[in-house]
């Protein structure tokens, strides 16, 4: 199938499927897909000499209780309700929930945040959150501890400021020296100035960010060797 046709079955489908549910489509695979990076123990895209920046602690905790507490309701309503198809309707439903529960932590830990060799960020999510920042906009970056208010993963308040918080805290600010453009997980656009995230170790992720690239070797070029200068008449 060439290009022109691909590109409009793409269009055809995509026009009565709201953006939201292709993104949230779109986002599950992306968890599945990660519990099979989990159970590898695999990383995604992770570049030659590039930092990880892991943030999954204060949610472990959280997933693991959430995870146990889905695992107990499916046994108690297999042993409650007495009809058969609804008894093989509802331990689908609750066995595919608790496989969630565990795919979307696993994008967590398989897709932490970078900090590549030349400097640059690339803030993540799990599946639902990427946001790659050039070292060019990096103007500052330090550690600080920071409950921000109000719910939602990615909030931006109206000083440009983005929070991309865990367990209601983040513990790295980095200032930009321009706007970076950025996709909510739901698919709307936004932009910001300072970013403020969680990382497990902050003083480790603000020193990979303050680094200084080192340049690459430079091989030296052969030259002929000087001549010999004429001794003195």
């Amino acid at each position: 199938m060439s290009e022109e046709k691909w590109a409009g079955l793409r269009a055809a489908v995509g026009r009565p499927v709201p953006v939201v549910v292709r993104r949230l489509v779109v986002h599950e695979f992306r968890a599945l897909h990660s519990l099979g990076l989990w159970t590898v123990r695999r990383r995604h895209r992770i570049p030659e000499g590039a930092v990880r920046v892991p943030y999954t602690g204060p949610q472990t905790g959280m997933m693991y209780a959430f995870l146990f507490v889905s695992v107990v309701e499916t046994v108690v309503l297999a042993l409650v309700i007495p009809w058969p198809l609804v008894h093989a309707i509802l331990l689908v439903v609750d066995v595919y929930g608790v496989v969630l529960v565990l795919a979307i932590h696993a994008a967590c830990v398989t897709r932490p945040h970078v900090v590549e060799a030349d400097g640059s960020l690339r803030l993540r999510y799990g599946a639902l959150f990427d946001l790659r920042v050039p070292v060019s906009l990096i103007a500052s970056a330090r550690v600080e501890r920071r409950y921000p208010d109000g719910g939602g993963l990615v909030r931006v308040d109206g000083n440009g400021v983005l929070d991309l918080a865990v367990g209601s805290q983040t513990t790295v600010t980095v200032e930009l020296a321009g706007p970076v453009e950025f996709v909510r997980p739901l698919g709307r656009r936004g932009s910001a100035r300072v970013l403020r995230f969680h990382a497990d170790d902050p003083r480790a992720a603000v020193a990979a960010l303050v680094r200084k690239p080192v340049p690459p070797p430079l091989t030296p070029e052969r030259t002929a060797p000087s001549s010999t200068p004429d001794p003195p008449a």
